[in-house]
């Protein structure tokens, strides 16, 4: 449990020990290990007005070795590491730096998000909370409140670097990579290519079982009624934890979280982007079923909402018409017929229609990995059953469009990517080097 806790952990981390890293102060054949019970720490750089502390550099490391980093034995690839992760350190609070002169700033909210969801995710390792703050004070944190201070620190500074990177991207110029760069790149990576598993991509068709015209209009009168029983007075909140039909955000009284616009289906979006704070929606429907929304905050270009859901119900009859369209769907794919025109028509768009990044074909759900069984890019399969936790069961049809063995891949593509990264990773070090000129740096390590 503990090493699952640790990696998860973006904040600072115990300090590495000097038996797991060794790195000089300065030039010398031999040097006593310092104790690791002394706390020891001094300045290794001046970024501008803010120093960064030896410390500093220990976090970082550790923070790597959390997700997976193994620190070098031998002490000049110790102190290599060091740099590295100084520099690195560097980089990032001069990005801060430039942040406050364009006087670019995260809002409290925007930072608090990420701190809860980054908390409650820690949180759930753990049966109780007093295995949870014990493990805190383990870790050097202290108490629950202690660290989620230390991770608004982090996701602040994490913030203002980003949006610093987005601004300065703007009048970034892009630099040439020659193919030698890309062979080299391609070699380094060309063992764990080798060694990858199979994969595949596909694109699906998923027909949901539709509701008779009298269960709708039963749903509708449902929600009808609750938006009467909230504007007389009824708290939204415990409406919502009674009565909403949607499992993702019952439980917390039809909190969504914030949202940007093009995140929901275009009904939902429209109407969450039409309200005012404070302001209650009319019951409106969506591909998921009725709605009743209260915008509870606005800020630029998000909104805070919450919603209360009410099914159609359908029965074995409906998902057996599915089956049946679904049948229709797999046959016009087979002949040819355009996937566009049977996604408009056919599709439910609650779920993905153009699921095309790679996916490893061991980690695929049971019933999609019989649907691809033997089947070659191009290929369509026949209709199969999906499980859908808001009610009856939905239909799929997938169309394979790659399929890659175990260390199978294209070469060509691979070294696409890997221009692509490259020069991305060119420009931002340019960025970062003119930066550099602009403000006053010294490494001390």
């Amino acid at each position: 449990m503990r090493n699952v806790f640790i990696a998860s952990l973006i904040a600072v981390l115990p300090a590495v020990s000097a038996a797991q890293l060794t790195v000089p102060t300065a030039p010398s054949r031999t040097q006593a290990p310092v104790p690791a019970s002394i706390p020891v720490d001094r300045v290794v750089a001046v970024v501008g007005d803010q120093v960064i502390l030896w410390s500093d550099v220990m976090n970082s490391i550790n923070q790597q070795r959390a997700a997976g980093l193994e620190v070098p034995k031998d002490s000049a690839a110790q102190v290599a590491l060091a740099k590295e992760s100084l520099n690195a350190l560097v980089d990032e609070e001069i990005l801060v730096q430039k942040a406050h002169q364009l006087k670019l700033d995260a809002t409290q909210d925007e930072v608090n998000r990420s701190v809860d969801d980054q908390a409650k995710k820690v949180r759930a390792q753990f049966q109780t909370d007093d295995q949870y703050k014990a493990e805190l004070v383990s870790a050097g944190f202290g108490t629950p409140e202690e660290y989620k201070r230390t991770l608004y620190d982090q996701f602040y500074r994490r913030a203002l670097q980003q949006k610093a990177y987005e601004e300065l991207r703007k009048t970034a110029v892009g630099r040439n990579v020659t193919d030698a760069e890309v062979q080299e790149a391609f070699d380094k990576n060309k063992a764990s290519l080798q060694a990858a598993p199979a994969s595949l991509t596909f694109r699906q068709i998923v027909v949901a079982p539709k509701p008779t015209e009298e269960a709708k209009k039963r749903a509708r009168a449902k929600a009808d009624s609750l938006l009467v029983e909230i504007k007389k007075g009824g708290d939204f909140e415990q409406i919502a934890r009674r009565e909403s039909m949607d499992p993702g955000s019952k439980a917390q009284g039809g909190d969504l979280g914030w949202n940007r616009r093009g995140v929901m289906v275009p009904e939902f979006d429209r109407m969450m982007f039409a309200l005012q704070p404070g302001q209650l929606s009319p019951v409106f429907e969506s591909p998921f079923g009725f709605h009743i929304m209260r915008v509870d905050r606005v800020q630029a270009a998000e909104v805070k909402a919450r919603h209360i859901l009410i099914i159609s119900t359908v029965d074995s009859a409906d998902v057996a018409k599915a089956r049946l369209v679904a049948d229709t769907v797999s046959q016009l794919m087979k002949k040819g017929v355009s996937f566009d025109s049977l996604v408009t028509k056919y599709h439910d768009p609650a779920e993905e229609k153009g699921i095309l990044q790679p996916f490893i074909r061991d980690s695929l759900p049971a019933v999609y990995q019989s649907a691809v069984a033997g089947k070659k890019p191009g290929d369509v399969s026949g209709p199969f059953e999906l499980a859908n936790p808001r009610g009856m069961s939905k239909w799929a049809v997938i169309q394979l469009v790659t399929v890659n063995e175990a260390g199978q891949y294209n070469e060509a593509e691979v070294k696409s990517r890997i221009r692509e990264q490259l020069v991305a990773e060119k420009a931002t070090r340019t960025l970062l080097d003119q930066l550099r000129k602009q403000t006053y740096v010294a490494l001390r390590l």
